[in-house]
């Protein structure tokens, strides 16, 4: 099997966490310049492994084999958080490098074709997944106008401005590819709580957002009375305490919600407010409980509203992500690989975040690796892994790449 080079790895990690720096973490948006400049250096280094790289009219930096026969695809995304880690996304991504030129330095698996991908946007600065979605060919055109990131820029404006406007899109070949592995950082405590090194990823969790806007009357806070209010930050505050209270009823056991954006107008102390929004979203690996959540909170709203007073609207925040199965064969040849090398340290999981396999699932069978985050922290500066977690991810990585490949080329 293909042995990687430790610091080679480590040290193209560090080269690219240097780009976009910022203390621990790494500012890295989607087309920002610090973004372009990285996927730039990925494209010199995929041309220095041998690959053939071209960054394509999304920002995709796609690495191809020169090799024939049946490809694998391995990657991730370098795009990052507005305050991101340095190993969300970017671990994968290296990890495809270095895979590549493992492959190509031991005589037994130096005719193997691998493919490299840094996809573009997975974090959402406009389109959650952007790049894998045009590679794939699921972004529709109604997405696209309709992309504009929080400060209002259109995604033709920051494709304009990274000198890709017009620049091709690649797409994946049919019947090249006997696969899609990605790696990734857990995200979550799971592995690192429990003392294990590697994860196998089971399945992907499905994703749901939902918006209430509350319209009441706005008001003066000292004169109006309680009675004749129409608070619309009271009747979110409410709704927030009773999905709190009503979810867990219909809870799994790894379903989680988040009500992590709130807005309230006026948002001033001496003024009842008339106009609040709340987004909720929620995840399972399954869709029952999605389909649970989602008719609590319309129950809740319409007991709400048949009281009259604050009225409170309902709308999907997003498109709904379904629930995602990883392909069972490549999921075998990662156990394996990790029962090789972390014996008794591996587990089979599902990921509670998602993912651009997820997407790439949709049109070739894809199958995802995990290593320990330090305390489950991620999307925050503070996110870190172990070296020596690093370095035995990717030497898993590369075992099971090797034997997907044999075994893919065997079968012609």
């Amino acid at each position: 099997m293909p042995s990687i080079d430790p610091e080679r790895l480590l040290a193209d990690l560090r080269t690219l966490r240097g780009i976009g720096a910022h203390g621990r973490g790494v500012v890295r948006p989607a087309f920002s310049a610090a973004d372009m400049q990285a996927r730039r250096w990925i494209a010199r280094r995929y041309e220095e492994a041998g690959l053939e790289a071209t960054i394509d009219g999304v920002g995709n930096v796609l690495g191809r084999s020169r090799n024939p026969g049946k490809a694998l695809l391995v990657g991730s995304h370098s795009d990052t958080q507005p305050t991101g880690g340095w190993l969300d996304g970017a671990l994968g991504v290296i990890y495809a490098l270095e895979v590549v030129r493992a492959l190509a330095s031991d005589d037994a698996t130096r005719v193997l074709a691998a493919d490299a991908v840094s996809f573009q946007d997975e974090e959402s600065r406009f389109v959650g997944c952007l790049g894998s979605r045009s590679l794939t060919g699921t972004l529709t055109p109604d997405i696209e106008r309709g992309a504009v990131d929080r400060d209002g820029v259109t995604l033709a404006d920051a494709l304009r401005q990274a000198g890709l406007q017009g620049a091709p899109r690649l797409r994946v070949a049919p019947g090249r590819h006997a696969g899609f592995l990605e790696a990734h950082i857990e995200q979550g405590p799971h592995l690192d709580d429990a003392g294990m090194r590697i994860g196998v990823v089971t399945g992907i969790v499905g994703l749901r957002g939902m918006r209430f806007v509350f319209r009441g009357q706005q008001n003066h806070a000292g004169t109006t009375m309680m009675a004749r209010r129409r608070d619309a930050a009271t009747a979110l505050y409410e709704l927030a305490h009773r999905i709190n209270q009503e979810f867990p009823k219909a809870a799994a056991e790894r379903s989680v919600w988040t009500m992590g954006r709130a807005r309230i107008e006026p948002n001033a102390t001496s003024i009842v407010p008339g106009y609040a929004e709340l987004d909720l979203q929620f995840r399972d690996a399954s869709e029952a409980p999605l389909e649970a959540f989602e008719a609590i909170a319309l129950r809740l709203v319409a007991e709400m509203n048949a009281r009259g007073g604050v009225g409170i609207e309902v709308a999907r925040a997003r498109a709904p992500i379904p629930p995602t199965r990883m392909d069972e064969g490549l999921q075998e040849h990662i156990a394996a690989a990790a029962a090789r090398h972390a014996p008794g340290k591996w587990q089979r999981m599902p990921s509670g975040a998602f993912h651009d396999a997820g997407i790439v699932a949709e049109r070739i069978p894809s199958a995802m690796l995990f290593i320990p985050s330090i305390g489950g922290i991620s999307h925050d500066f503070a996110e870190d892994s172990r070296d020596e977690d690093i370095v035995l991810g990717c030497q898993v990585l590369a075992d099971a790449a090797a034997a997907i490949l044999t075994a893919a080329n065997a079968r012609g």
